[in-house]
Order: C-alpha cells, then structure tokens, then sequence
C-alpha cells in the first residue's frame, strides 16, 4: 500500500490499522467486538412495551382485571340481590321474593340506578383483585410445576388457594364498602327513609366506618370468614377449570373454541360456588355486623353459624343461592373467556416484535 507515494510495509499497515480500530472503541465510533453497529441502535419505546405485556405473569395481571370488570358489570343486578337475600334473617324479610320479583322490586323502588348499585365500586375492587388473583397464580404456578403446564389438581389447588388470599387481602376494604353501597338504598324498613335518602359515595363510607366503627380494623371486619370461603373457593375453581377444559379439548388442539371456554368457565364456577356458599353468607353478615340498623353483633364465626341456623334454619346458610348460581355461569364464563381472549393478544405481542 502507498500512502503520499510512499510504500508501507504490511506490518506496518495492520498495527495502523489496529490503533485506528482501538482509538474508534475508546472514542466510542465503533462497536465492541463482535457486536454489529445494529445492536447498538436502541429498541422504540413501543417495541420495549410489547415485550414487556408480553410476560406471561404480566399479560395475567392485565387480562384478569379486564376479565372481572367485564364478569361483575355483566351480572350486577344478580349480584346486588344475592347480597339483599343474604343480610336478611328472621324480622327483615322484605327481599323474601323470588328472583323476578326481586329484580322487579329493585327497579320499582329504585330504577336503573337501583339494579347496578355498588357496581361501580365493585369494578374498582374487582380489577385489582381479580389482576393480583391471576397474575399471583400463574406467579405461583412457576414455583410448583414441573415442567410448564404440567401441574397435578393438587397442586392447581395450592396455587388457587394461595392466590385467593393474596387478592382478598390486597382489596378487602372495596368489597366491605361495596356491600354496605349496596345495602343502604334498599328499603329494608330498619333503614329509614332518611338513610336511604342520605346516600353516601364510596370514599365517604369508607372514612365514616374508619372514624366510627373502629379504625383501620373495621376495613378488614369479616376477612377471616372471607378467606376460609375464598382460598378454597378460588382454589376449587382454578382446578375444576384447568380439568374441565382439558376434557373439553380434542388432542392436538391447545386452543378451545369460544363456547368451550365458556362452558369450562361455567362449570368451575357452579361447583366452586356451591360448595363454598356458607362462607360467602357470613362473610356479608359479619361485612354489616356494626351497620347502623342492620348490624347483627355476631362475637365469632360459630356463633353467626348457631345464631343462623336457631333462627333461620340450615337454609340460612344458603341465602341468596339462587340468584348466585343464576350469575355465576355468565360471569365466570364472560371472566375465563374475556381473560383468555386478552390473556392471548397481550402474548402475542411479544410474537409479532420477535
């Protein structure tokens, strides 16, 4: 090679051109070793998002607050009367009626409004709750499964249990406060008519049962009944939905049609339901034990039991069970497939930048 008309010896050539590469380096023109000026370009910030709600345990976390406020909205009416039924007991039987009375009830005394009140809290509670109750088990899941996929009921049960808990205990004082919102405008007569006229939002009930009722203890009053009936409930439901899909799929097909997803995600429901119900009651009574007017001032969960049973029968405990298997076929059909239909575009996001 010349350089000024002048031969450079070849040796002399590389050493050159080695100084130059490293003095590049130091001066940061020129790319590490073995890494192409590409890789140095920073990722758009839209390409960094895919990747990250792509994460299974995130995907989870999003699509389970989506699949509640879609579940809860879509069966609210049904809801707020299985909670009407379940606070009455002997002296208190206006919501004594059937379902389509009930229903007909609510809307005669309090209209549209009257159908979906408490939903609104009740979205606000469900989305973080049924987000942490997702995101926790597939969270959970990677610490008991074997291999991906492949877990025992045993197990599944585990997990939902576990999971279960870590929700109730993460939104507790929404669904205490949504109870009380739905209960207040009912014209149970103990109430008043100007309690029921004196309608408080949620953030006002819940700084009224903060300063009245005991402080921060009263935000979490019946958790214990809660997480008896929840942490098998939701452990029941995980398992019975993982089983029941995994019969409703054919071999060679991982992914179910729509109407297989919900007949899977009905089914868990109606049977976690069912068998978890009692708990579901006591919770509600113990949610209202220092209600103004409807409180029942139970001491411990066996005396709520032998109370209720003395006075309303064994039937007590299972207040409101219609309506709720009424709902619970729709709402955690809606839940399971609105989950999995977002579960699975949030994924397949980090596909299309791969």
């Amino acid at each position: 090679m010349s350089v000024d008309g002048r031969r450079v010896p070849a040796g002399a050539q590389s050493t050159s051109s080695d100084a130059s590469a490293s003095v590049q380096r130091i001066s940061g023109l020129a790319p590490p070793d073995g890494t192409s000026p590409s890789d140095l370009i920073p990722e758009p910030p839209i390409i960094r998002v895919r990747k990250t709600i792509a994460q299974p345990v995130f995907a989870a976390f999003m699509a389970g607050g989506i699949a509640g406020a879609v579940s809860r909205t879509v069966v609210s009416p049904l809801e707020r009367l299985k909670i009407l039924f379940q606070v009455q007991s002997k002296g208190r039987e206006e919501y004594k009626l059937s379902v389509g009375k009930g229903l007909a009830k609510m809307w005669k005394d309090e209209g549209w409004r009257g159908l979906m009140r408490g939903n609104g809290t009740n979205c606000i509670r469900i989305v973080p709750y049924s987000a942490v109750q997702f995101g926790s088990y597939n969270f959970y899941k990677k610490f008991v499964e074997k291999t991906p996929g492949e877990m025992t009921p045993l197990r599944r049960l585990l997990c939902g249990g576990a999971a279960g808990i870590t929700s109730v205990v993460c939104t507790y004082p929404l669904d205490i406060v949504r109870t009380r919102l739905s209960i207040q405008s009912a014209s149970f007569a103990v109430l008043g008519d100007a309690q029921r006229k004196q309608l408080p939002g949620m953030w006002e009930t819940m700084k009224t049962m903060y300063l009245k009722e005991g402080g921060f203890t009263a935000l979490y009053r019946g958790i214990v009944p809660t997480v008896a009936g929840v942490a098998p409930y939701v452990g029941l439901n995980f398992m019975t939905y993982e089983a029941v899909r995994k019969h409703l799929t054919p071999d060679g097909h991982q992914n179910p049609s729509a109407v297989r997803k919900l007949a899977a995600g009905a089914i868990s429901g109606a049977v976690a339901q069912t068998c978890t119900y009692p708990f579901d009651v006591l919770r509600r009574r113990f949610q209202i034990n220092t209600m103004s007017g409807m409180g029942y001032q139970y001491k411990s969960i066996w005396d709520a039991v032998t109370i209720i049973v003395s006075q309303e029968g064994v039937r007590g405990l299972y207040k409101g069970i219609v309506p709720n298997l009424l709902k619970v076929a729709p709402s955690m059909a809606s839940s399971w497939l609105s989950f999995e239909i977002t579960r699975d575009f949030l994924v397949s996001q980090g596909k299309i930048v791969a």
